[in-house]
């Protein structure tokens, strides 16, 4: 059993506790099924578009109706990770700037597991090196970060959503075994314990989720209810994070909605 006050977002009070895996705000007794942490951050290039401003005002702005457990806003990536890693609550929902922002929560929970596995959502791969990076942001390294740590297995991947790949990335999937495509998620959560969903705006419809980074031929937003709610029945759903979208009441609904077909 573990105690963690948060801030209820209901009576804004900082009562909401963690009892195992669930919140209860000991002020007004709504309970939850996951602790926010916020994880402001995009680290990327400052000459690089807005420099990731738009994805960091919605993890530090964006309401979610989750207890606010902590703020991870590290002067450096190395650091964030190992904060994160280290705060993590039972039950994390990661709201995060760029997809960096799930390293430390992979990390962290990873420990908690035999075998994690990762479901990411996402327009684009994540599996940059510097090497292969054509523009050099880390924003675009995240996942090949996690597997080349060691803390899940390539095989133990899916990427969903994925249309917009380097070449770097497509030699990466061939020779690692990464799923992607038609029974990437079954072939990712076969022989794993506990999986971990990582959530980028732009993997979803562009009409329905405004995000950082849009990209045509997203997940409608149903479709994608649907697929999160089939990785819960298959496997727990260990921790989720989402990234990459903007600061826009429009994006609230989606979100919980994502959020609530994960069980959270």
């Amino acid at each position: 059993m573990s105690r963690l006050r948060a801030k209820c977002p209901d009576c804004k009070t900082h009562t909401a506790v963690a009892i195992g895996p669930e919140y209860e705000c000991h002020s007004c007794g709504r309970q939850f099924a996951a602790g926010m942490v916020r994880v402001p951050r995009a680290w990327g290039r400052k000459d690089w578009g807005d420099g990731g401003k738009g994805m960091v005002d919605a993890a530090t702005a964006l309401e979610l109706p989750y207890p606010e457990a902590a703020v991870i806003a590290e002067d450096t990536l190395a650091d964030q990770v190992l904060v994160l890693a280290s705060e993590l609550p039972d039950r994390p929902l990661i709201l995060g700037g760029c997809c960096c922002s799930h390293i430390g929560a992979v990390e962290g929970l990873a420990t908690r597991h035999d075998r994690l596995a990762i479901v990411w959502v996402d327009a684009h791969g994540d599996l940059n090196t510097p090497e292969t990076s054509p523009s050099g942001n880390e924003w675009g390294m995240p996942l090949r970060m996690i597997i080349d740590g060691g803390a899940v297995r390539a095989t133990d991947v899916a990427l969903v959503g994925t249309r917009d790949l380097d070449p770097g990335e497509v030699t990466f999937i061939e020779e690692s075994g990464l799923h992607i495509g038609d029974g990437a998620v079954a072939g990712a959560l076969d022989g794993a314990d506990a999986v971990y969903v990582a959530i980028d705006g732009d993997g979803l419809d562009e009409d329905e989720v405004a995000s950082w980074m849009p990209c045509p031929g997203g997940i409608p937003l149903d479709d994608a209810v649907e697929q999160l709610s089939r990785v819960t029945v298959a496997k727990p759903v260990v921790g989720a994070g989402l990234s990459g979208f903007l600061l826009d009441s429009r994006n609230v609904e989606p979100a919980t909605r994502l959020c609530a077909a994960l069980g959270l």
